[in-house]
């Protein structure tokens, strides 16, 4: 049985690179707007991620990587981070309720060296108040990528399995038994680049997203319902108006290759804090 966090738990580059934006937070990348198949169109997945079913999406920003534990010491030290307005809930997450904050096997944010991990526990509550926060501060419109964006900045438009074409092994992305001990890796770390003995390939997604299979799993906006496919909008479709879950996408640094597929998808209880495979990346909306 393929993981399954708490419920059973394109290309688009110019010439010269792709388009890039940066209001002091980190790069973010254009996904311009148009159509994209969302789904399964392998049949290798789950009934959840079926039918493969065309959608329009305008254009947005996704972050290039992972948000590090860098990025969230930001948002600790800024005395916003107890403004209960920024938080979905109304219910601020204590600063030290993470449990891998100071472990030092997980790179957690209080250990040395750890700047450039990502962070790694945030639930979707403590996520959304990260992107309500850069809102504030640059007063753009930050928020958590919906399920279909996430998709279509994973896999671009060609219909690829991953982010990087249609086969795996651990010179793209971290998955189980890519580290002595599995856990995140530093974000942008499989770049094509030489690392040791490992030659890695282009991890990139076709906008030149890192990470988007492995390290760690992302939250997306949505609310999560399996059959959601069948009946969704063809045109910025942003999930079910209630649930009990929030979705999850990317698989991490435990789950099994093939389950990095760009279009598998998993869910958890948003306000849950323990899930050490954990993370989250950004979204801006287009202008």
């Amino acid at each position: 049985m393929r993981p399954f966090l708490f419920l059973l738990t394109a290309a688009a580059f110019a010439a010269d690179g792709p388009k890039v934006i940066n209001d002091g937070y980190g790069d973010f990348l254009i996904v311009p707007a148009g159509n994209f198949m969302m789904g399964d169109n392998f049949g290798d997945g789950e009934s959840r991620e079926r039918p493969a079913h065309q959608v329009y999406l305008d254009t947005f920003y996704i972050a290039k990587y992972e948000v590090t534990n860098a990025d969230w010491k930001k948002f600790e030290s800024d005395p916003a981070y107890d403004d209960v307005k920024l938080w979905p809930t109304g219910r601020v997450v204590p600063k030290d309720q993470s449990p891998y904050w100071t472990q030092a096997q997980n790179h957690g944010g209080a250990t040395p060296n750890s700047d450039n991990y990502p962070v790694l526990g945030v639930n979707w509550d403590a996520a959304t108040a990260y992107c309500n926060w850069l809102s504030r501060k640059t007063g753009k419109k930050y928020r958590l990528p919906t399920e279909a964006e996430w998709e279509k900045a994973a896999r671009g438009t060609d219909q690829r399995r991953f982010p990087w074409g249609n086969t795996i092994d651990h010179s793209y992305a971290n998955f189980t038994g890519a580290q002595k001990f599995d856990t995140g890796q530093v974000v942008g770390f499989y770049d094509g680049s030489k690392h040791g003995d490992l030659q890695t390939h282009n991890g990139a997604s076709p906008y030149g997203a890192m990470d988007m299979a492995g390290n760690v799993m992302e939250w997306c906006q949505d609310w999560y319902s399996r059959t959601y496919y069948s009946s969704s909008p063809k045109k910025n479709p942003k999930g079910p108006e209630k649930g009990a879950y929030r979705v999850l996408r990317g698989g991490s640094f435990f789950f099994e290759g093939q389950d990095l597929r760009s279009y598998a998808r998993s869910a958890a209880w948003p306000s849950f804090q323990a899930f050490r495979m954990v993370g989250f990346r950004v979204a801006r909306s287009g202008e």
